[in-house]
This record gives structure tokens, sequence and C-alpha cells, in this order.
């Protein structure tokens, strides 16, 4: 039996399970049977995947079942890029399967979450599988309905149900612009199958409207600026293992069908795509990172976090457009295979980090860090999980985040070999935003863990919390581990990958891990270099004779005496630093149009009121796009509402009407 038939039994599985979920959904043992039975089907997926992609095998041949389209059917078909992301998907579904056999037994309606979170699972890896346009969009709304299912598990929050509703709209438009985009491949001759595409001839013009449809379609479900409006309302909606999963594995999947389409139907790119992509990234890292640095919940942080990576992943693919279409292909691999490492590398510690908040909000009952503080004291492994997540998002060495955006970086820096001075001057204009996110990221980190975890707690609930569960821990250690793995032993990670960089830009690097001592050399070794294995031993070493030095040589006497507070030794938590003072400079720094709104009353001196500072965030997509849309819809239902209340010589007189016009237009058009 070949791998794609193996995939397949394990898909129908997972929708078995999905079956058997309606089935015990009331069970007490439920919980533990359904994801169990996710955490076996998604490891069995991804060893399938990862036997595909590491055996050096390449695409196998389509498998062919009599559902669909009459004269195409459903094809199914198994190559390295769709198994790169396979492993990206089912080792995020094995970890969020895990957690959630500790985490779920908290839940307070099961019920609503077991019959879809399988489904779930086995929608995005049909969407991976599919092999023609009409199962991939089959696959792709089943992917969203079942992930909506999730985001209004708990629906009866207000909050929830907005969320629900925004989401659903933002993905139906997803849905119909990649449909759109699949039309125009298709071509008058109908070939929905992607072997036809693969070889149709198309118009000058339509490459460019498909790459634009492409963006917006995948986009929209990758969180990219600005269609990103549904992420920080959805994700604090969903419960924390759904969250990881659609944060660090759902918007996976919309990337790969953005790089399906384009470096694989579309056929040769043209220079001008990249510019398109790669300002759309850039925008997207900063406007994402500026959001996550001001957010007090910790869910809604992670979110917008998650719409900044999303940036970094498309800088890198719209460099490999750039590259290629200029025959660089040693440059477009580099740049392809760090977007690809950067793709990996975020499913690790997003899901890490959406898993340590989930751990927070089981453990206190809160998601505000401005009501948290003092949890290293008694949630000490999940403060040291979740501060190896922080440093990993952070790109800090040597965990994994810091390899694919040195990478990323690596390749800016051959920007100057191409010949368009468009991409010249764009190319280190983006460069110079991606450092900006870089810096930002990290100071969004120290915030949050600063004051979330460190200081004293600030509210009865952090004075109160408790470890999670030992299942929970399992996932989250076992994450951490893979990111510092990534982060020390890069060169395996950038070989794994490499055929589906080939199948993507026709090149890939040069093998990595036969250089000595273990080292990445992406472009040239008198160029640059970096050894993840050395620069942790050096930080262990170093890190060891410190503390060492410290224990010999310092003095033994302690003096305890209350904290420091500016001359008043204040006991309450309330003198400490805040989430917002820590954010205040920001704020002010990018103004008003772009974050925040702020509105300060100071009463007259001789008035006993207190004064009062409010700040209203802001998301400028939401203000300027969606918001008059919203109001205009809203408007017109109104005007629109008055129909029903017509007198039938008036409904008469409308359909005649209706009807006159339209035999107007068609005499016109005829």
């Amino acid at each position: 039996m070949d791998n794609v038939s193996l995939a397949l039994m394990c898909v129908a599985a997972l929708l078995a399970t999905a079956v058997l979920g309606v089935l015990v959904r009331r069970s007490a043992a439920a919980s533990g049977l359904v994801y169990s039975l996710c955490l076996i089907l998604s490891l069995a997926i991804l060893a399938v995947a990862a036997s595909q992609l590491l055996g050096g095998a390449g695409a196998t041949e389509i498998t062919r079942l009599p559902i669909g389209l009459p004269w195409v059917g459903a094809n199914f078909r198994l190559d390295p890029l769709s198994s790169f992301f396979l492993v990206v998907i089912d080792l995020g579904a094995a970890a969020a399967s895990l957690y959630a056999l500790g985490y779920g037994r908290h839940e307070d309606a099961p019920e609503r979450i077991l019959p879809f979170y399988p489904a779930f699972l086995a929608g995005m890896n049909l969407v991976l599988l599919a092999a023609d346009a009409f199962s991939f969009l089959v696959a792709w709304e089943f992917m969203s309905l079942t992930s909506w299912a999730l985001v209004m598990a708990h629906h009866r929050d207000p909050e929830n149900r907005r969320a629900g509703y925004i989401y659903l709209v933002m993905a139906s438009f997803g849905t119909l612009a990649l449909l759109l985009a699949f039309g125009l491949l298709a071509g008058p001759a109908g070939g929905y199958g992607f072997a036809d595409m693969r070889v149709a001839v198309h118009a000058a013009w339509l490459p460019g409207l498909v790459l634009i449809l492409a963006l917006l379609g995948a986009g929209s479900k990758a969180g990219l600026v600005p269609l990103h409006v549904w992420l920080p309302l959805a994700h604090p909606a969903a419960p924390s293992h759904v969250s990881a999963l659609m944060s660090g594995v759902m918007t996976k999947v919309a990337i790969y069908g953005f790089v399906r389409i384009v470096f694989d139907l579309l056929g040769a790119p043209v220079w001008w795509w990249s510019i398109l992509v790669l300002g759309l990234g850039a925008v997207t890292v900063v406007l994402g990172v500026l959001q996550a640095v001001l957010q007090r919940d910790l869910k809604r942080l992670l979110a917008y976090s998650t719409v900044e990576n999303i940036g970094i992943i498309f800088i890198g693919l719209g460099l490999a457009l750039a590259f290629q279409a200029n025959g660089m292909t040693g440059a477009a691999a580099l740049s392809f295979t760090a977007a690809l490492l950067h793709i990996f590398n975020h499913s690790l510690f997003k899901g890490l980090l959406f898993f340590g908040a989930g751990a927070v909000l089981n453990g206190t009952g809160e998601r505000d860090i401005e009501k948290l503080g003092g949890l290293i004291r008694t949630m000490p492994q999940t403060a040291f999980l979740v501060l190896g997540g922080c440093l990993a998002i952070s790109a800090l060495p040597p965990l994994n985040g810091f390899v694919s955006e040195w990478l990323i970086f690596q390749a800016i820096l051959v920007s100057p070999d191409l010949p368009q001075w468009g991409l010249k001057l764009v190319i280190p204009a983006v460069g110079a935003l991606l450092a900006l996110g870089a810096a930002l990221s990290a100071a969004c980190y120290v915030r949050a863990f600063g004051i979330g975890f460190l200081g004293r707690p600030r509210s009865p609930a952090a004075s109160s919390a408790h470890e999670a569960d030992r299942l929970s821990l399992a996932a989250m250690f076992m994450l951490l581990g893979l990111c510092v793995l990534a982060g020390i032993l890069p060169g395996f990670l950038i070989d794994a990958v490499a055929p589906a960089v080939r199948e993507a830009v026709g090149h890939a690097m040069p093998a990595q891990a036969s250089l000595p001592w273990l080292s990445i050399v992406p472009v040239a070794e008198s160029r640059s270099s970096y050894n993840g294995l050395l620069i942790f031993a050096f930080i262990v070493i170093a890190t060891l004779l410190t503390v060492k030095s410290i224990h010999r040589l310092a003095s033994r006497a302690m003096r305890r005496g209350p904290a420091w507070d500016c001359g008043y030794p204040e006991p309450s938590p309330l003198t400490q630093y805040t989430a917002d003072s820590f954010a205040q400079p920001l704020r002010r720094v990018f103004g008003e149009f772009f974050l925040a709104r702020e509105k300060v009353t100071m009463p007259k001196p001789e008035d006993p009121l207190p004064a009062r500072l409010e700040v209203r965030l802001r998301d400028l997509a939401w203000d300027m796009i969606y918001f008059p849309i919203e109001r205009t819809v809203a408007l017109a239902g109104e005007k629109f509402n008055a129909l029903q209340f017509l007198t039938i010589r008036r409904y008469l007189g409308l359909v005649f009407a209706a009807l006159v016009s339209l035999l107007l237009v068609v005499a016109i058009w005829a």
C-alpha cells in the first residue's frame, strides 16, 4: 500500500473518531478516548509524511476516488512539498492532542469540542493531500467550518459569537478568492486537476491576477494584514489547544495553499510579484508586533504575534520569488529554505506559548497579564517552559527562531545582485522593517513574561495559582526540546526540507549536516556561517562558571528589606511596574493614528474627583476598512428592512419593475 493510501486511511479514521465523539461526548471517558485516538492517528500520518520526505522519494502516483466532479473525481497525491507541511501539521496535532489529554479534563463543555476536533485535523490533512481544485476547496471549506465550530464552543459569550461571525465571513471571502483563482487556472477547458493546471498555457495578464487572488484567499486564512482581523478575536475565543492548532498549524495550511498555487501551478514567476509579497509581508510584521506589544490579554497578544510571524514567512517567500524570477537559483533556495524553516519553527514555539497560556488560564482563571505576576513561584515548570518559548520566538540563539530569521537576513544581503532597481530599493527597506520587528518582538515577550511571571502576584487568582497537569507539561517539554534541537542542529533540518525546496524552486541548498562542527553556511564560508551547537555549549559553560563563581566568591551575608519604590517602601503589588506602563513609550512614539487613542481627564485643583487615563487600542485595518463596510451594510439592512412591510400592490409593482429592468439589460446585451 502506498503512502497516499495510508494517509487517506488515517484521515478516514479521524473522521470516524469525529463520529465517535458525537456518540460518546457525554461519557466521562470521552475526552481521553477521542484525544488518544487523535494522538495516535496524527503520529501515524506524521510517520508516513516523514518517510516520504526523508526517504528522498519524489511524488507518488495520484490516487483517484470516484467522488467529486464527475469528469475529475477526487484526486490525492503526496509529494515532498505536501509531505513537509504534513509533518508540520501532524506534529502540531500530536502535541495538541497530548496536551488536551490533560487540559481537556477542565473543559466546561467538552461535548461541543470532541466531535469537531478530529474533524478539524482531518480537514487540514485533506487540504494537503488534495491534487485537484475541487477536492482542495471542499477540504478547505470543511477545515474552515470545523474550526469555526471550535471557536464557537463557548458560544454564550457575546465576544465569542462576534469572533465566530467575523471568522466565518473572512473564511467565506478567502474561499471565494481561491475559487476564482482555480477557475482562472482551469480555464475554459475545465482542467481542475493540478496536473492539468501545470501544463496549461495562460494569457500574459492571468498569472498576476491569480497571484493577487491567492494572496487574498490564502492571506485571509494565514493572517496577512489587512486580512488578519479574525485572528485576535478567534484565537482567544477557542480552547487553548485549539488556539495552538489554529495559530501554529492552520495558518501553515493557508501558506501551503499560497505556495502550491504560486510556486507550482503558475509556472515561472515575474519579478514584480515579489514586490507585492514583500510589501505585504513587511507591513504585516510591523503592524502585527506593534499590536502584540500593547495587548493585555495573553492569548490576544499571541494571536497578533502570529500575524507578525506570518509576515516573516511571506518575506522569505517574496525573496524566493525575486531570486527565482532572475535565475538566481542558489539565493532562491536559501530564501525558500528560510521560509520553510520559519514555518516549522513557528509551529513549535507558538504551540508551546499557547499551551503555556492555557496552563496559566487553567491555573489562575485569568488571561489579563495585569492580574498575574509571581507565577514563577506557584507555577515554576510552566514559567520555565514559557520562558523557553519567549526566547525562541524572540529569535535569540541558540534556539530555533534565530536560525530561520538569520537565514532570511542572509538572503536579504544577497539582494544587491538583483538587476531590478525596484527590488534593490525595496528589499533593504524590508530588511530594516524586519529588524525593527525582531527588536519589538523581544520587547513584547520581555513584557509578557516579566509582568506575568515575575514580581509579586497582582490578584488573588495569581496568588492561588496551581501548576499544570503532567500531560500538559509533557507536551510543552516536548515542544521546547524540539525548539532547542532545531536551534543547535539546524543543518539536519535544512537537509530534511531540501526535497520540498527543490520541488518548489528547482534547486536546494548544499548539504549542511556534513560540514565541520555541524555549522551551517548559507552562501559561502567566507561571508557567513552559524554554529548553534558551539553557541549552546558556550552559553551553558559560561552560565555554569558564573553561577559557580558567584557561589564561591560572593558573600554569604544576607539582609532582607522592603522593596525599593522611590523612597516609599509600600508592600502593595499595585506599586509594581505594569504592562501598560511598559508599553506606554511605544504607544506614545507611534502615535494615536496607528495604535491607540488616549483620553486624559484631569479635574481642577479644587475638584476631589481622581484623574483618569482611558486608553482604547485600535486596529488600523478594522477602523479604516472593515468598520465602514460593517456600518454601510447595517444602514443598508435598515433601509431594505422596510420592504417586508409593503402591501401586495407594491410588491407586484417591484416585481414588474425588476422584470422590465432585466429585459432591458438582456436586450442591450444582445
